[in-house]
């Protein structure tokens, strides 16, 4: 009986740790800008953004809105692969809010011959025409 029992609580700890589809493709988008960004391609790590003038975009100088001026700025302050660096995500918190929002926290590091530098992350993710995109950030 202890054996059984030991079973279901083990199985049901598995059920409540997979990820779901969402969560999947939530991770695949983050790992793909992780890629794009360290091939130097910002329009690219830019495709898991909203491409929109209402996208968000909290960070040291303040709000930006729309996808043009985040990418503008992005482009601004790293202009080269030197400066860019090597992008790792590490993601702390994946929680559903609902079934069109998403949000996540996680660490970002850039490891960089300029000097390494590391900030943390909040996202706001929203599916939109059943594709996820991230519709604020606030990264410091």
């Amino acid at each position: 009986m202890k054996g059984l029992l030991f079973c279901l609580l083990f199985l049901t700890g598995i059920q409540c740790y997979a990820q779901t589809a969402d969560e999947k493709a939530i991770r695949n988008i983050l790992n793909r800008q992780t890629a794009a960004w360290n091939n130097g391609n910002l329009e690219e790590f830019m495709s898991g953004y909203w491409k929109n003038d209402s996208l968000m975009f909290i960070g040291q100088s303040g709000i930006t809105y729309g996808w043009n001026q985040t990418l503008a700025n992005y482009k601004k302050h790293y202009p080269d692969s030197a400066i860019m660096g090597k992008l790792k995500f590490d993601i702390i918190l994946v929680k559903p809010l609902s079934s069109q929002y998403y949000y996540v926290t996680g660490k970002w590091m850039l490891k960089r011959s300029a000097g390494d530098v590391s900030g943390y992350f909040t996202l706001l993710f929203r599916k939109i025409n059943r594709i996820w995109m991230i519709i604020e950030d606030h990264s410091s």
